[in-house]
């Protein structure tokens, strides 16, 4: 008798798992309200383009941001205030019937990952929070002396490095044949995480109105 394939389900974390994005609230925790508010405004205009272009204009102004928050912060300090922050968000936050259609996968037995372009920082906490396989986020560079550059180590983890990403995760696992998966995103950064999966739904709240519309709806298990 042939053994079932494995199966992963792969989740999207901002707007998908949570309600809207988690970035802007994480880098005030880190750096302050108002000193986060005064550099976004400094950087509204490629902010703005990159909020409306999305692709490499959105993940150069979102690390603009960071080299202006983040640089030179000690690596030890952000990962205690990251961790107090994503189990804050996360209380207040998430979605439950996305969060316990999560729990439904892992009754089954699934590997289940969070993949997301949040920094892996706090995506780690948040997926050993709900006791999940992995998570894959965006990494932050660190320099010699253990404090942050302001920089990606690597790329932003959104569009098609999400499932360069996740295949990379895949590969770590070993499975004796390729995996069944499903996919979950919100937004058209997780338009390839979708496309590459087996199964892909759109937990976004626009219906045909939103950029997943080609997707099936996300709908909670009675």
């Amino acid at each position: 008798m042939t053994n079932p394939p494995p199966v992963v389900a792969a989740f999207d974390l901002d707007g998908t798992l949570t309600e809207g994005g988690s970035v802007f609230h994480w880098l005030s925790y880190i750096a302050g309200r108002g000193r986060t508010y005064r550099c976004a405004l400094d950087l509204l205009v490629p902010l703005t383009v990159g909020a409306l272009l999305s692709g490499s204009a959105a993940d150069q102004a979102k690390e603009r941001l960071f080299q202006q928050l983040l640089t030179g912060r000690e690596l030890a300090k952000v990962v205690e205030q990251s961790r107090e922050f994503a189990l804050e968000h996360l209380a207040h936050q998430g979605r439950p019937a996305v969060i316990a259609r999560l729990g439904w996968h892992r009754s089954q037995g699934h590997d289940v990952v969070i993949v997301s372009a949040s920094p892996q920082i706090y995506v780690d906490v948040i997926a050993q929070e709900l006791h999940v396989t992995g998570a894959v986020g965006t990494r932050l560079a660190v320099d010699a002396r253990g404090k942050l550059s302001g920089s990606y180590l690597g790329q932003n983890c959104r569009g098609s490095e999400k499932m360069r990403r996740l295949n990379e995760w895949v590969e770590t696992r070993h499975y004796d044949t390729a995996p069944v998966i499903y996919g979950y995103g919100n937004s058209r950064g997780d338009r390839r995480l979708l496309q590459g999966a087996t199964y892909g739904y759109d937990c976004g709240k626009l219906g045909r109105f939103g950029a997943l519309k080609q997707f099936e709806r996300f709908s909670a298990m009675s």
